[in-house]
């Protein structure tokens, strides 16, 4: 017999509904409407352009992306189009037909007495920069108000709050933006999150960052077109639209400000240098491990030969060439970005019918990018301020990537650090609750080889280097991407870092010590085919349908502590991981 789901299970010991619940959906699983369009988009009328079958973009691909595309100097919404958020569960329940996000969540939650009134999906338009989300849609005020709501209808009952993916980061910017005083903030006052919310349980968060977003940034083939195709395999693939549609495709998500969000923060001390890591080489990547890994150490594992795990140089984000990943950085030869910044643009002449930053560049800016040989989660931003300036410019005025010094320090009150934990302070509200939860045992894209192509003009010039392979089976190497331990899309580092270290205890980014629980989910993939995504899942997104993880989040919207839940349960190094990040704290 199959094992009784969650929220059967958690009816039959008694639980019932408690505290309202605010799912807060991620990048690219909430619905996108059409309002006002061109043309081309006749009869679109409040049909789905995002999200469900998907029928218009493979019907007219090149008006769907001019419509799901915003204005590239503005980041709101082009002359004469309108696209917005699908409001309600029904936002993100499914991602397409039979491809679930929180169906199963809300389904669990139903069982023991949830509906409605005590359910709330926080739709925002995930392609806008955080702010923007409030300027154009008042998308923070609305969220602000029906929290209040909820927990006035619900006899004073504290919300607990479900972000998902890159929810985890709008939630965080919420949590800055309804304390602080208007214009800029929801002028809710210091003690509004203590007041309103009982738990915020963060599910896959990119808290620093995923690499895979500065592979998305700069070449957009990091297998899947940045980050979409992480949702839904196969979609937007370049096979199915040809190359040229595949650039449009391109040229659309770099209008996405939030996607800015993702690069990598905290630089060398967080992600490594050229010749450190927090990992070390303590994952292996051997997929024999990963297919059955109730347990995540390898002294249990006696089919690893540790000698062939050579150390990878996991700080080494970008890397032109296997031989500069591999090699001591005494021994690479590097020929400085800057002083080819400071040379002249020259004028290229190419005539691209479509607009993609690069062709702005110039060859001989493209070899110095080349020439420079590597990059670290420190330089990665000079990479990307080099070859996207406009897109930089825009994430700039929005987005952070640094370690504050000094958090008193009055520019901190400024929207563009509020997404980043490492420049913000929590709320102070030490009866609130954070936890951290995330998949791993799934190989996660941590680093990249690159190449220079030499195509046609209007191709991308910089490509993953998919022939780089590390050599053995249980190599970390496969297709010129480096893999580390995660959930196959945030690694572990950036999930759990902050639970494990940054937060925990009263620390100058937790002042008043807000408790913190890390609750890591092992991944094991579906047993047979009844399981359809599987209930025991790591991944992603489908973790959203990790029976586990759904009755952790049950018990404690019924009214469970971390405590009571048992505190911490980690199978991966993130403590050890922890202990050589040198954070002041």
């Amino acid at each position: 017999p199959l094992t009784d789901p969650p929220g059967v299970k958690l009816r039959k010991e008694g639980l019932t509904v408690n505290h309202p619940v605010v799912f807060v959906p991620g990048i690219v699983t909430g619905g996108l409407e059409l309002w006002e369009g061109h043309q081309c988009a006749e009869g679109l009328f409040r049909k789905r352009l995002w999200g469900g079958s998907f029928g218009e973009l493979y019907k007219r691909p090149l008006c769907w992306a001019q419509h799901m595309s915003l204005d590239n100097e503005t980041g709101l919404d082009p002359p004469g189009i309108r696209v917005r958020p699908v409001s309600g569960l029904v936002a993100a329940d499914y991602f397409a037909a039979g491809y679930f996000v929180w169906a199963v969540l809300i389904a669990n939650l139903a069982q023991i007495g949830y509906e409605e009134k005590t359910m709330y999906m926080a739709a925002y338009d995930w392609r806008l920069s955080f702010q923007n989300t409030e300027v154009r849609d008042q998308t923070l005020s609305r969220i602000k108000s029906n929290i209040e709501l909820m927990v006035a209808t619900n006899g004073g009952k504290k919300v607990v709050v479900i972000p998902h993916s890159m929810g985890v980061l709008y939630f965080l910017h919420f949590m800055k933006w309804v304390e602080a005083p208007p214009p800029m903030g929801g002028g809710g006052g210091s003690e509004w999150c203590a007041k309103h919310i009982k738990a915020v349980m963060n599910i896959g968060g990119p808290f620093l960052g995923v690499p895979k977003s500065v592979s998305g940034l700069f070449s957009v083939e990091a297998r899947d077109i940045a980050i979409a195709r992480t949702f839904a395999p196969g979609f937007l693939d370049k096979d199915v639209f040809g190359l040229q549609t595949f650039q449009h495709l391109m040229r659309m998500t770099r209008t996405w400000d939030s996607t800015m969000s993702m690069i990598p923060k905290g630089g060398e001390i967080i992600w490594g240098g050229l010749d450190w890591s927090p990992e070390g080489s303590s994952f292996s990547c051997g997929a024999k491990t990963l297919r059955n890994n109730s347990i995540n150490n390898t002294d249990q594992i006696p089919n690893i030969n540790l000698a062939n795990m050579k150390n990878v140089n996991y700080g080494r984000i970008i890397s032109f060439g296997k031989d500069v990943a591999e090699a001591h950085s005494s021994k690479i030869e590097r020929v400085d970005l800057l002083d080819s910044m400071k040379a002249d643009m020259l004028a290229n002449l190419t005539n691209c019918d479509i607009w993609i930053e690069y062709h702005d560049i110039g060859d001989h800016r493209i070899k110095a990018v080349a020439d420079y040989k590597v990059y670290t989660a420190g330089s990665i931003l000079d990479l990307l301020q080099f070859v996207s300036p406009k897109l930089m410019a825009r994430g700039g005025a929005h987005f952070s990537y640094g370690i504050a010094d000094n958090l008193d320090d009055p520019k901190y009150q400024h929207y563009k650090y509020w997404s980043n934990p490492l420049e913000t302070k929590l709320p102070d509200a030490p009866d609130m609750e954070i936890y951290s939860m995330y998949g791993v045992g799934i190989p996660t894209e941590r680093a990249y080889v690159y190449k220079v192509t030499t195509a046609t003009d209007c191709s991308i010039p910089f490509q993953i280097d998919t022939s780089a392979e590390g050599g053995s089976e249980d190599s970390c190497l496969k297709g010129g991407v480096f893999s580390a331990d995660g959930d196959e899309t945030v690694p572990v580092l950036s999930a759990g870092l902050m639970a494990a270290k940054g937060w925990r205890g009263k620390t100058r980014f937790n002042p008043s010590g807000i408790p913190t629980y890390i609750r890591e989910y092992s991944h094991a993939p579906p047993a047979n085919l009844l399981e359809g995504r599987g209930t025991q899942s790591g991944a992603h997104v489908d973790i959203m349908g990790n029976f586990a993880l759904i009755e952790d989040v049950i018990r404690v919207a019924a009214g469970a502590t971390g405590k009571e839940l048992g505190g911490d349960h980690v199978y991966s190094d993130i403590f050890k991981w922890a202990e050589r990040i040198n954070l002041q704290l």
